[in-house]
């Protein structure tokens, strides 16, 4: 499915739980190569992601010289936004139109985050949903720019109390764009004490006609982190992909890889498999359950024909092939048909009325 379509088809939630649309963040993991950009792409494919996600932006626009780091400097080094930026920062217009063109090859759905005016505005021809970073939460003029494309939007909800979510909801509300919130914890990487997966049942609540989702910055570990996010009801998961865990720096250590992805899924199927339906009925393979694990109304004593059955004629036992004890009381007071001996099923045509 594709993305657009998921938000033409999921209009609410009722009751029951979505196998997860799966964004692969790579972000700018592909450090200014395309021939790496495109390993992580076959990658994401193989590994099981619905659609690859970039990161579009010039360090000029994004940060200003003197803006501090918010990562963790032991992975990533660099103390400054504008000089982490600086360095990856090179895959532009064109880089994405081959992206674009790559992803539609391999059958992989594209996407890239714009974090500024030129980028949201060559993006525009590229894609069918715009991602909003939960960065820009509070950029009200960034936020109706990308409304005015009148495409769906996916908005993370990183470092944000509920009256700023509900404001930036109220922004595109206002220009109506089909809206999905996905939460979020800017904390890299998120120990899994503060992944706070709660939070996406206060946002199903909060939010009864948004679509929720989860970007995850956990270690992947054995991607349960995502897995309960799921089963919390979130449509959409989000997360960091590289194709090496463990390289230093931006967002290879707290991203998953393909096999975590291949994990993931392999969860996943075994989790719906056991969930099953969503709607409430015996199952085929009850049947013999219901015939013969059930009880029927039996005689407790010999019961002579022409007598009036009372409650203390019958008792109830298995299998259910007789009378279903929850007509005892259309049975009290009929009258006896034939000699009905001890021990034996009830049968509709046993008694009639007086």
């Amino acid at each position: 499915m594709k993305l657009l379509e998921l938000f033409k088809t999921i209009n609410s939630y009722e009751n029951k739980l979505y196998q997860p649309y799966i964004i692969a963040e790579i972000g700018v993991n592909h450090e200014g190569s395309m021939k790496l950009a495109k390993r992580l792409v076959d990658e994401a494919k193989e590994g099981g992601a619905d659609a690859v996600k970039f990161q579009s932006y010039k360090a000029e626009t994004l940060a200003s010289k003197d803006s501090p780091s918010y990562w963790d400097t032991n992975e990533e080094p660099t103390t400054s936004q504008y000089e982490l930026f600086k360095k990856h920062d090179g895959f532009w217009i064109d880089e994405m139109k081959e992206l674009k063109e790559y992803c539609k090859k391999k059958d992989i759905e594209f996407m890239s985050t714009p974090f500024d005016i030129e980028s949201a505005n060559f993006l525009d021809e590229m894609m069918d949903v715009y991602k909003i970073s939960s960065s820009d939460l509070t950029n009200k003029p960034f936020v109706e720019y990308i409304c005015k494309f009148n495409k769906p939007i996916i908005l993370s909800t990183g470092a944000s109390n509920l009256h700023e979510i509900q404001e930036a909801v109220s922004w595109i509300e206002k220009f109506g764009n089909p809206l999905s919130l996905l939460h979020c914890v800017l904390n890299y990487p998120t120990p899994d004490e503060n992944a706070n997966l709660g939070m996406i049942l206060d946002l199903r609540q909060k939010f009864p006609d948004k679509i929720i989702g989860y970007s995850d910055h956990t270690l992947p570990k054995e991607m349960k982190v995502c897995e309960m996010a799921t089963m919390l009801g979130a449509v959409i998961i989000e997360k960091h992909f590289t194709h090496d865990k463990t390289l230093q720096g931006n967002d290879h250590y707290h991203a998953m890889d393909k096999e975590d992805l291949k994990l993931y899924r392999k969860n996943l199927g075994r989790t719906f498999k056991i969930l099953g339906s969503f709607k409430v009925e015996a199952l085929e393979d009850e049947e013999s359950a219901r015939n013969n694990a059930r009880r029927s109304l039996v005689a407790s004593k010999d019961i002579p024909k022409g007598k009036i059955i009372e409650k203390s004629d019958l008792t109830f036992k298995r299998p259910a092939h007789g009378v279903s004890p929850k007509f005892i009381d259309e049975i009290v007071g009929k009258k006896a048909t034939e000699n009905i001996d001890e021990d034996a099923l009830i049968k509709w045509e046993m008694c009639h009325d007086k």
